[in-house]
């Protein structure tokens, strides 16, 4: 191999030693602490990776190397969360299956992977779309199956409690210990002798109210154009997100998961987690718990009630009207029959929003009035109600009481259908109740009957006491959480492993897992609206019971992969007691941001699951988690100019940005048109109707420090294979914006291309020097080739001019220590606290101080070699290596640090003559004052600047500075 530094041999050399000798391969040692470092695993896209995604797959890397090299057995694996819609798209329009479609991906992602360097123990990697691992997700989905929640013991337990329960004492009704997350079903209480009477068929319906997989009627996101149910985050402003087809809200039987009953739970445990306080908020508030009163309004001139939840029942007296939502059960009794129309045509346009965007967007504000009042419970007089799409069909009872002066919502909906805005609280301020409403729980209650002078915290507890005493409802807690739709009307995902009977939806037996996605025609729901796995011909359970046609979500397979990397082969347990023992739940998760109050809700609520059957001996996933920030595109622009004679466009070139102006027009025309002229040998005149400008994403691959390359640009697209250019000097400068990295917008740059120009040493380290880990910020080489050089100058320090290794095994100077432990105290205090980006400044630092000393020292390089090794790990093995080394640097230990050599036993003295500095002179601290000013008269720099002249003074301070006063 080259003496010269060529990352390309010394990188596919060392990634082919690890592969080989399996360098990364770990398993659970007793005797050694471990430490699980989990990166979230990606889908594997078409695209592969763009630079953006290594971000935090390096700095995760760079945390499992350190903590090797402090003695650490870590787990650090990769796999694929490998079902999903976009490759079943792509089989919808290509009839591909899915499965050869995402191993294509999946092998381009792992040739990407590999090359960067990555110290993965790749004999764990797990595919989610494997039946040997969903066999276990849907082992998991059984046990949910057969499982309740039971509020006494605040856990889930199985299903035979619930039964026994029943057979012992029946059912109450009312019986509070049997909720269902803080949802009663309305059962008819039924002694136990009834229970046993009930027949399999009833009692089968009665206990799917009360398991935690469930089938009943939900409001579903049903997408009519992908032909399948999508969950809120996969929507957005009433359109699917992926290839944005319209959404609506439908009544669906559906599969749910009973995560509300893990509501308390979830919010409580959030405390003891390391995770960040911005994504322990999101989850706050996406759980929602509110603290209220369930109160009943009476209809007039009918014979049920409204019950409305409120969180102010201070509020009571305020109230100017009912709001109900569209999907309210009781709707259709209570819209009286000249607003029917109008009703059930606002409540068809409301279907297509999302819950998640009708929470959000404030500034949309509709509703209809259907005609009918309520009474109110404690004044008497008539309320009007309306249907909102701002009232939540899910959230409380689905009915709110809008009172204007003391809530936002209802004060901007009332100020829009001009109804009365009632004040209730007085906080001894001017405020205009027109403009805006007064929410604060802050003041004494007015206009409020038995509640008048209180304060608001005694006027709640007075009110629910009130309501409680005239029997008109009662205090409630409740969660804005929402139980979690789980069937998917698709094929691409794992089968529900449920089988059907007379109606009623029976679990498989666990002999019979995996259920095998099946063989189907084509990937698209039938003729008849069934989803696609009713294509499968001759697919029944034992040969006779039809199976759910339904698939599992995207997020079930990654709800729990973190356990089974730690037994990934294991064909009779989902993770062995020994495996999960010892590695219990991960040290160190990142991931980005937006899994929020999705996967992270989700693994959390599958952990304290499992945890309470026994199965796992952790209730949270992850004890410190890291978002990452994105990694954004830097999108280059040219500018057409088009020109037209009537509607005709005439002519068509590129003007270079100097032409154009700030607002995206030409700065002078005729100078433009004269320089076009010149520069394309034209002579065209300016006799146009109209003139425009267009601005034009172009290929970041055919532009250089915003400088685009005409001859490439021209081969790019057919149609612009004739194009037209005025350059400034010769060069056509593009503009260029920050924008999120994707192929629509030509700003996509794949780690291969880096890799292969720079080295996957110089990727990993310059994405790390880009900035805080934590921070989104825009990609740009522009500094990547200063990361380059200083690899070239590190090697140098090993190599003379004749590329033959050049070391000393002499005793290393004070100098050369105290660089090269400084490097190390602040290295590995980077990496504990996740400053990547400040090391690879420490790193240029110290190799440019050991050069300034001509460091050839042996003991000093092989440790800086070690610290480096996390970032740099290929040039760090090469050299290694190279120095005498037998065994993988992964192997060494951390060098360790000395305080000693940073404590200061000497000073360099900036020497200034007549107050100007000439040059340093280096001084004992303890010097002598009168041998330091003898010292400084006769440096050969101070004796020319002095020019013969004699000084008149030396002054001495100490530690600081030396004057000669002439």
């Amino acid at each position: 191999m080259s003496r010269e530094y060529n990352h390309k041999e010394i990188e596919a050399k060392w990634q082919a030693y690890w592969a080989e000798k399996e360098i990364y391969k770990v398993s659970e040692n007793p005797n050694m602490p471990k430490y699980y470092v989990l990166d979230m695993f990606p889908y594997p896209s078409g695209a592969g990776l763009h630079v953006g995604h290594p971000l935090g797959y390096i700095a995760s890397d760079i945390f499992s190397r350190y903590k090797r090299l402090k003695g650490y057995n870590v787990l650090h694996p990769m796999g694929y969360d490998a079902f999903g819609l976009p490759a079943e798209q792509y089989a919808i329009q290509t009839g591909q299956h899915p499965a050869i479609t995402t191993e294509q991906n999946i092998n381009r992602y792992r040739q990407q992977m590999d090359k960067i360097g990555f110290s993965y123990d790749w004999s764990r990697e797990i595919r989610t779309s494997n039946p040997d691992y969903y066999k276990w997700t849907q082992w998991i989905f059984l046990k949910l199956f057969n499982s309740w929640y039971n509020p006494i013991s605040n856990k889930a337990e199985p299903i035979e409690t619930l039964i026994n329960l029943f057979e012992s004492e029946g059912f109450k009704g009312s019986d509070d210990r049997i909720l269902t997350g803080g949802i009663e079903f309305d059962y008819p209480a039924f002694s136990a002798e009834q229970w046993k009477k009930f027949g399999e068929v009833n009692q089968q319906k009665i206990l799917l109210g009360f398991r935690l997989a469930y089938l009943s009627e939900a409001y579903v996101n049903w997408c009519p154009a992908m032909g399948t149910v999508l969950s809120n985050d996969e929507v957005k402003d009433g359109v699917s997100e992926r290839g944005g087809y319209p959404v609506e809200r439908k009544l669906m039987n559906q599969w749910s998961l009973r995560i509300t009953a893990y509501a308390d739970r979830l919010l409580a445990d959030l405390d003891g987690l390391d995770w960040t306080e911005s994504l322990k908020e999101s989850q706050r508030n996406w759980i929602g718990k509110s603290q209220g009163a369930s109160l009943l309004f009476k209809i007039q001139d009918q014979k049920f009630d409204i019950e409305v939840f409120t969180t102010r029942p201070d509020t009571v007296f305020g109230v100017s009207f009912l709001a109900i939502a569209p999907e309210h059960e009781m709707l259709e009794s209570i819209v009286t029959s000249d607003r029917m129309d109008e009703v059930m045509n606002y409540v068809e346009a409301a279907k297509n929003r999302s819950e998640r965007e009708r929470q959000s967007d404030v500034k949309r504000i509709s509703g209809e009035f259907t005609g009918a009042y309520a009474i109110h419970p404690f004044t008497g007089k008539e309320v009007p109600i309306w249907v909102a799409d701002y009232v939540l069909g899910g959230y409380g009872t689905g009915a709110v009481m809008g009172v204007p002066a003391h809530d936002s919502r209802d004060h901007g909906f009332a100020k829009q259908f001009q109804l009365p805005i009632l004040q209730v609280i007085d906080n001894g301020l001017e405020h205009n109740y027109f403009e805006s409403s007064f929410d604060a729980k802050e003041g004494n209650c007015i206009n409020s009957g038995f509640l008048n002078g209180l304060g608001v915290k005694k006027a709640i507890k007075k009110a629910i006491s009130e309501i409680e005493e005239r029997g008109l409802g009662k205090g409630k807690t409740n969660f804005r959480l929402r139980d979690a739709i789980f069937g998917r009307q698709r094929y691409w995902g794992e089968p529900i492993p449920i089988y059907y009977k007379d109606g009623i939806p029976y679990p498989v037996e666990e002999s019979d897992l995996p259920i095998i996605l099946p063989e189907i025609d084509k990937f698209l729901p039938t003729e008849t609206g069934e989803p696609p796995l009713a294509r499968a011909i001759d697919w029944k359970y034992k040969g006779q019971y039809e199976f759910e046609y339904s698939t599992m979500p995207g997020w079930a397979g990654s709800s729990w992969y973190f356990l089974r990397y730690m037994n990934p082969t294991n064909s009779s347990e989902m993770v062995s007691k020994d495996a999960v023992n010892y590695w219990q739940q991960v040290d160190l998760y990142l991931g980005g941001s937006e899994h929020a109050t999705g996967h992270l809700l989700y693994v959390r609520f599958w952990t304290k699951f499992l945890f309470d059957l026994g199965l796992i001996p952790v209730n949270e996933p992850a004890k410190k988690l890291i978002n990452q920030g994105m990694i954004q595109g830097r999108s280059n622009f040219v500018f057409r100019v088009d020109c037209f004679k009537g509607e005709v466009k005439v002519l068509s070139f590129f003007a270079s940005k100097g032409f154009i102006d700030e607002s995206n027009g030409i700065k002078n025309i005729p100078i433009l048109f004269e320089q076009f002229n010149k520069q394309n040998h034209q002579s065209v005149g300016l006799d146009y109707s109209k003139i425009n400008v267009v601005k034009l994403n172009v290929d970041v691959s055919i532009v250089e420090n915003d400088v685009l390359n005409e001859t490439s640009f021209r081969n790019w697209r057919e149609d612009y294979a004739e194009a037209l250019f005025v350059t400034e000097e010769g060069k056509y400068h593009c503009t260029w914006e920050v924008e999120k990295m994707s192929k629509s917008k030509w700003n996509v740059v794949t780690p291969d291309f880096i890799v292969e120009q720079y080295g996957a040493d110089t990727l990993r380290l310059y994405e790390m020097f880009l900035g805080p880990l934590e921070q989104s910020k825009p990609w740009n080489t522009q500094g990547i080739e200063g990361v380059q050089r200083f690899l070239k100058k590190l090697w140098r320090l090993f190599y003379d001019a004749n590329g033959e290794l050049n070391l000393s095994t002499a005793e290393a100077s004070k100098p050369e220590l105290k660089s090269l432990h400084k490097t190390i105290k602040k290295v590995a205090e980077d990496i504990e606290n996740f400053s990547f980006n400040t090391s690879v400044s420490t790193f240029m630092i110290c190799v440019n101080e050991l050069s300034e000393l001509k460091c050839r020292n042996k003991a000093i390089l092989k440790d800086l070699l070690v610290v480096l090794s996390s970032y740099a790990p290929h040039i760090s093995e090469e050299l290694w290596r190279n120095i005498g080394e037998t065994e993988s640097i992964s192997k060494a230990s951390y060098p360790v640090f000395v305080p000693e050599y940073l404590i200061e036993d000497s000073f360099s003295y900036p020497i200034s003559i007549n107050g100007k500095h000439r040059t340093n002179i280096e001084f004992a601290l303890d010097a002598d004052q009168t041998f330091m000013q003898e010292t400084v008269l006769k440096n050969e720099v101070v004796v020319k600047w002095l020019e013969g002249n004699v000084p008149k003074k030396v002054i001495v301070v100490k530690g600081k500075i030396v004057n000669v006063v002439v």
